[in-house]
Formats: structure tokens, sequence, C-alpha cells
């Protein structure tokens, strides 16, 4: 039986003319985006394998770490959710070398619209993967800071005026870009922003519009996993963010489901 490959967050990248493209980083990979208006078939082989270590186990965690990488692996450290909790810049971490390589490194504060305005961190280098990954329909940096601690500073002084999380379903309706409350955004972070920080703030940033190959948006969605269902599938409708959309409004998040071994049939 085949034992398929594991589910890793799509890869993704930006046309010129702003128009997502994806692909399951699959061996070969699949080319997600030509499969959009065609049959998608996702089988589940029952196989589970770690995101970090590539052990095969019984049970997951979080997105696709056994139990030990969890608590262990640089990757699930607090400080990927709560950067302001990053030691990097310290010569500190689970693992003091990838923390240099990934944390201590130029970080980017961003406002995006994913139907609200929210503000969020990433490192300069996953700009604009971060905000694609999010589903945003456009994007505005406000800062940019030398390692990821100070990036984490500035969002938490921001989230008493700004959301932080972004919220999946309303994602997943056809959302216009908004320009204007973007730059609205960014004006009333600039006034908001504690003293001690301002000297980081990027004033004349532009935002970047972000299209996702979506043929039609379901009134009303449903998400999956194939711990659940193990076999999804149907005339594939779109793909935004990390969600495929399937005609009738169903919907799967690829980076949730990381480590789960599926046959891909098309």
């Amino acid at each position: 039986m085949d034992d398929g490959q594991p589910l890793l967050k799509m890869r993704s990248a930006l046309a010129p003319e702003g128009t997502v493209r994806y692909a399951l980083p699959f061996d070969p990979p699949i080319d997600l985006s030509a499969l959009v208006g065609q049959p998608l078939t996702l089988r589940a082989t029952g196989v589970l394998s770690c995101v970090s270590c590539g052990k095969r186990v019984k049970k997951l965690f979080q997105q696709g770490f056994c139990y030990p990488c969890l608590v262990s692996a640089p990757e699930a450290a607090e400080c990927i959710v709560h950067p302001e909790l990053c030691r990097a810049h310290l010569g500190e971490g689970r693992d003091p070398q990838w923390e240099h390589d990934h944390h201590n490194t130029e970080h980017v504060v961003y406002l995006s619209f994913t139907g609200n305005v929210k503000v969020g961190v990433t490192r300069a280098t996953q700009v604009p993967t971060r905000w694609i990954d999010q589903g945003a329909v456009a994007a505005l940096e406000i800062a940019r800071v030398p390692y990821r601690q100070l990036a984490g500073l500035i969002e938490v002084d921001l989230k008493r005026i700004f959301a932080d999380k972004t919220n999946w379903r309303t994602m997943l309706k056809e959302v216009k870009p908004d320009d204007d409350a973007l730059r609205a955004a960014r004006a009333q972070a600039i006034g908001a922003l504690r003293a001690d920080l301002q000297e980081h703030l990027l004033h004349d940033s532009e935002p970047q519009a972000i299209h996702y190959p979506v043929l039609a948006y379901p009134p009303k969605v449903t998400s999956l996993s194939f711990e659940k269902q193990p076999v999804i599938g149907g005339t594939l409708m779109g793909i935004k963010g990390q969600y495929l959309l399937w005609e009738d409004g169903r919907v799967v998040n690829i980076r949730n489901q990381s480590g789960v071994h599926v046959v891909v049939e098309s």
C-alpha cells in the first residue's frame, strides 16, 4: 500500500501581476494552481510523521510535531507565537544557532487586510509569504527592526488598537483590498506607538495587493480534517491562505494538517 507523502505548508509565490501561485512541496512538487477548476482528491493513508524530526508517530501536536519535538524543537518554541518573548538577540533559545539564523535577523511589523486590519510580525525574508499564508488581500510594512523580540514589542503595543488574529471564516469570503484602510491604520499606529519604538517606523511604504486563484467563494464554509474524513475530494474551486476550497464549501487548512500522509488524485 502506498504510504503517500506528508502534507506540509503549501509553497506560494507572487507572480508579477500580483496573483499567487501554489504548490504542494511533494517529490515531485504538485502545481495546485493549475488544478483549480479541476477534480482533486486527497486520500489520507493513516501514516503520520513529525514535520521536525520525520519520525512516524501515532499522534501529532500543534502543526505536525511529535511530542518530543513539540517541547524541544525551536520551530515549536513559545516565541513563534509570542515574538516578544524571543531571546535570540541574547544568544539564547531552544537551539541558539537556529535562533540566531532565524530570529536574530531583520524582522518586519506589518498591517494586513483580511476583512479587517490586523497587525503581525514576520522575518523580512518571509515577505510576502507570511501575508499570503494568512490570506491577506493587501498588506503594508510599518516597521523594520534588527531582531524578532523588538518586532514583538511593537506588535504587543499595537495590539491595544488592532487585532492580531485572522478570522478564517471572514478571510474565506470575497474580500476587496482596502488600501485607504491600511494607510489610515498606519497613521493611527504612528500616533499610538510608544515613544521608544518610534525610530523603527516606516512612513512611506505602499500597500501590496495580493490576488488568489479562486473561481468562486462559497456562501458558507465547512472546515474538515483528515482525522475525521480521510478522503476529501471534488472540484477544486480555489486556494486562499493555506486553505483548499472545494465546490460545496468544504475547506481544508493544509498547514493544520501538516505531517498527515496523503495520496493526491486529480
